[in-house]
């Protein structure tokens, strides 16, 4: 992984993922920069001081960011300088793509071991326990409450597992 150049596209899809789509630009403006004010952020993204620390303290909590606090020497208010830490996107690339193959095999245990019950009209998909407390009566519409075929939703599941292991 080492010397592997990042696109802008990697960048985004991780932070969205990671923290929140909103912190995407953020971050994508301090990549490249070094020791960047959090008001020179405001300023530059037009948004409020606020905001700005807000994603960048969001970022921080993810180990994507790293700042200094510091005097500013006129008004003697601490302000935070911050760098992006692009060298953690591929491990937490990485990870959450652990986390999400982990989702996957819960999900797909949880639907091999359980039998579920949904109504004609789709408006909601319960396991047997819950089918049996609510009388096998959807309780969006109240209509009748039928097994339902998990094969196909199992195979899906495991499509995408593959495709998660396959892009490894």
């Amino acid at each position: 992984m080492r010397g592997m150049k990042l696109t802008k596209k990697t960048i985004s899809e991780v932070i969205s993922q990671a923290v929140g789509i909103e912190a995407v630009d953020v971050a994508l403006y301090l990549r490249g920069k070094t020791d960047v004010s959090e008001l020179i952020v405001a300023d530059d993204m037009k948004i409020s001081i606020q905001e700005a620390r807000s994603l960048l303290y969001k970022l921080y909590e993810k180990n994507l960011a790293k700042f200094q606090r510091k005097r500013d020497k006129h008004k003697g208010w601490h302000i935070s300088h911050w760098d992006f830490l692009e060298e953690n996107i591929l491990p937490i690339q990485k990870k959450l793509q652990e986390e999400k193959k982990e989702q996957i095999k819960q999900r797909i245990e949880r639907e091999q071991q359980n039998m579920f019950y949904i109504c004609t009209h789709a408006c909601s998909r319960v396991d047997f326990e819950k089918a049996i407390e609510i009388n096998f009566k959807c309780p969006e519409c109240g209509g009748l409450m039928n097994p339902q075929d998990n094969k196909r939703t199992i195979e899906v599941l495991n499509e995408k597992l593959k495709e998660i292991e396959s892009s490894e």
